[in-house]
């Protein structure tokens, strides 16, 4: 597999500060297109171990190094894992219509289901659920509640019915349930993902902390872990998870079935405030430009979904159905670009963001904050950030300055890594080994990226000793004068 190996780089940059995540599938899947899409504005390329088979995941990872080679930029790679899939039986005659106020059993048999009953082969649920709980079928169109339970039988009135037909998916909103997000097949996903070189792992059916303590040991530090936001009580442990996640992600789809709708735009702002708080990456998901699945333009109401998660200080919005199966992938990435430069445009978009940023009294946080001041007091052109782990980038970015964000890292993973973060024009490049290199290195790269010219200045933060991963202690003010290049 080809890697990323460059020490300088193209004069390729980003002017968008808020990262592009495409899913890629059936309509995304060949050299050609995945190029397109990158030049189109794709930062992350999300590749759903829900579908396909690992030759073909392997075919695209080999697909994205290439291009990744081709235009000298690091390129991140998302593996999502399926997680568990909660499916009822089938029926003997395929469907069957459920009328509000009827009866309806679910039990654990395997025998084709009726009108009344219908088998549900996951003994978790029985043991999760009492009377009174909502269970929810086919993403929420039939909900039925609990009214009795007994040995291997949950009774049920349908409050909400319709047609229900053969292994459609059920729901339990109001309970937590005795399962582990990774199953078996998960594993393996995430066997593979590693052994690929993903640079990051999406972690579904997160439904406490443990799940990601859990999925982080078995990573090993290999990826970074982003735990989905998509379940109840994952929103209720919202703390917990994110102090264990490397990032999280708003996904819209099963907290759309499980939550009221009207709460989930609240939800969405309340993970966006506490990821950035605590200053990892928060992306948002699901159903930003359905339409354009068929259509070549946007409507209204989307346009606005994504700029109202620019506008909140989303690191990163995401394409799901509309890269990987859409009549016009690279067009939806195309309006994706065009809204989040607009919204940034605003002239009160950056004072949103910077009220945000985390009060730490931590060391390296004073330190990036007091670069993001200093930059605005002085006029700075840049910040440059030396890491090797990826904090001292992300610290930068959570403080959204104004001005852009070079970083250099020696570590061609921690490169890949950032490609999700806010604002970051991340460079694969050598380390520096003194004070004085480091200097003369960060006036060089800002020249070569086109980030300063001669007169300028710009702020550079690293920790010292260099190496020492999260260890932000310097500050330096530095004139740019031509001759670095």
């Amino acid at each position: 597999m080809t890697a990323y190996t460059h020490t300088e780089f193209s004069a390729f940059r980003r002017e968008r500060k808020t990262r592009i995540v495409a899913t890629l599938g059936p309509a995304s899947s060949s050299h050609e297109r995945i190029k397109a899409l990158f030049e189109a504005g794709v930062d992350v390329f999300r590749l759903n171990m829900s579908h396909g088979d690992h030759a073909g995941k392997e075919d695209l990872v080999k697909i994205i190094r290439s291009v990744e080679e081709e235009v000298g930029r690091p390129i991140a790679i998302l593996a999502d894992l399926q997680g568990p899939k909660l499916r009822c039986g089938t029926f003997a005659d395929g469907k069957v219509l459920l009328e509000e106020g009827q009866r309806f059993t679910l039990d654990l048999t395997d025998v084709p289901g009726t009108k009344e009953r219908v088998g549900l082969p996951h003994k978790e649920i029985f043991d999760a659920i009492e009377v009174g709980t909502n269970i929810l079928l086919d993403d929420g169109k039939i909900r039925l509640e609990v009214t009795e339970i007994e040995d291997g039988k949950a009774h049920t009135t349908v409050l909400v019915g319709g047609y229900l037909s053969d292994r459609k998916g059920v729901n339990v909103p109001n309970a937590v349930l005795p399962l582990a997000a990774l199953t078996e097949k998960d594993r393996a996903d995430l066997a593979f993902a590693l052994k690929a070189g993903a640079d990051w792992i999406a972690l579904s059916f997160v439904q406490r902390s443990a799940d990601v303590a859990e999925a982080k040991k078995l990573v090993g530090g290999k990826a970074a872990v982003m735990a989905k936001i998509e379940k109840p009580a994952a929103v209720d442990a919202l703390d917990e998870i994110i102090e264990l996640s490397d990032g999280v992600m708003v996904a819209r789809g099963d907290l759309g079935v499980e939550e009221p709708v009207e709460k989930v735009p609240g939800i969405q702002k309340k993970i966006i405030r506490k990821a950035r708080h605590a200053g990892k990456p928060v992306v948002v998901a699901t159903q930003m430009l359905e339409s354009m699945i068929q259509s070549p333009v946007p409507t209204r109401a989307e346009v606005t979904d994504v700029a109202t998660a620019v506008a909140d200080g989303a690191d990163a919005v995401m394409l799901s159905a509309e890269s990987a199966v859409g009549d016009f992938p690279c067009e939806a990435v195309a309006v994706m670009d065009r809204v989040a430069k607009r919204v940034e445009a605003e002239p009160d978009y950056m004072a949103t963001g910077q009220e945000l940023a985390n009060a730490n009294s931590r060391t390296e946080d004073a330190i990036t904050a007091a670069a993001r001041q200093v930059t605005k007091s002085i006029g700075a052109e840049a910040i440059v950030t030396f890491t090797t782990s990826g904090a001292t980038a992300i610290r930068a970015s959570r403080e959204r300055p104004s001005a852009p964000i070079l970083t250099l890292t020696p570590s061609t993973p921690i490169a890949r890594r950032m490609a999700i973060v806010w604002g970051l024009h991340t460079v694969k490049t050598k380390d520096v080994d003194s004070f004085e290199e480091m200097i003369g290195k960060a006036k060089r790269m800002a020249l070569r990226s086109n980030l300063a010219k001669a007169g300028d200045r710009i702020v550079v933060t690293a920790g010292v000793p260099f190496g020492t991963p999260g260890a932000t202690n310097v500050l330096h003010i530095a004139w740019v004068d031509g001759s670095e290049v």
